[in-house]
């Protein structure tokens, strides 16, 4: 196993050619393959490593994981598509997550929802067009007495509104959006 040959001193395969954006993603990976070498169930936490470092999982990198934790491509590929920490693609400069569980619906998520996707002019889990926001769905953001609720940039906004969705928009534009 590659992990094994990793930690008895063994160099682990690594782009020949020159610094590149995906050799620095390669790096981020390799670090993190180490680090949870010995440990039992290492794919989540490695993921984990690897979209706090990246901010997404690059899908070269898949086949690297894959093969070091002897798991097929597939395999890895359906657990960072599964769960909705993590992406495929890089997000945007500020990332909207608009809770989706029950007292938020209850509340006008839905309607919160449909305002954020035509204000951004982007669906949930895409980005808008100039990169500036990535709008992603969330399952309780622990501020169920205050719904709807929202982050922006992991800093929670509760009882939000299409008027004050609009407000924090432009705030964090500039004043554009």
């Amino acid at each position: 196993m590659k992990l094994q040959q990793a930690q008895q001193g063994h160099e682990v395969p690594h782009p020949a050619s020159g610094p590149t954006d995906k050799e620095d993603e390669l790096v981020a990976v390799h670090r993190s393959l180490l680090q949870h070498a010995d440990e039992p169930g290492a794919l989540l936490p490695i993921l984990h490593d690897v979209q706090d470092a990246l901010g997404y999982i690059p899908a070269h990198t898949v086949p690297v994981i894959a093969d070091a934790l002897n798991l097929s491509r597939a395999e890895v590929h359906g657990v960072v598509t599964y769960y909705h920490h993590f992406r495929a693609e890089p997000a945007g400069r500020h990332v909207i997550q608009i809770c989706r569980a029950e007292a938020c619906q209850a509340m006008g998520a839905d309607a919160l929802l449909a305002h954020a996707e035509l204000r951004l002019g982007c669906n949930a889990h895409g980005t808008s067009k100039d990169g500036a926001f990535t709008l992603e769905p969330a399952f309780c953001l622990g501020l169920c007495a205050s719904s709807p609720a929202m982050t922006l940039d992991d800093q929670p906004h509760a009882r939000m509104t299409a008027k004050s969705f609009d407000a924090l928009v432009a705030q964090t534009s500039g004043g554009r959006a």
